[in-house]
């Protein structure tokens, strides 16, 4: 199954629903006014929207998500690399080392990423 595409605003929300899952709504209704300036009938669109795509799942007013930070992220990530780098993975990575200087850890860390696959 194809991870959905999470907009923005809806990646805001899922960060909350993440830190505080599972929640009542009213409570993330809360949540999302005080961190997000959102109104109750933003929070509810986006929760039948989120929902619809099965992103998150509302229960008896019990909000959980379906689909995980790290699933997410990596579904984001194989999009830009698709889309701006054509697909390369060495292209990208070319490009975010030109940007960010990286500890000779971090460059450690990458290679037994790297070498484990």
């Amino acid at each position: 199954m194809e991870t959905p595409k999470i907009f923005e605003s809806e990646y805001k929300f899922c960060l909350l629903l993440w830190e505080n899952e599972p929640i009542k709504s009213r409570e993330l209704v809360k949540l999302c006014n005080e961190r997000l300036g959102w109104k109750s009938t933003t929070v509810y669109t986006v929760i039948k929207r989120l929902s619809e795509r099965g992103v998150v799942k509302n229960e008896n007013t019990i909000v959980s998500s379906l689909i995980s930070k790290e699933e997410i992220q990596e579904a984001e990530i194989g999009n830009m690399v698709e889309k701006t780098f054509e697909g390369s993975l060495p292209a990208f990575i070319a490009a975010f080392g030109r940007h960010e200087k990286l500890s000779q850890i971090e460059i450690e860390n990458i290679k037994k990423i790297i070498e484990k696959d």
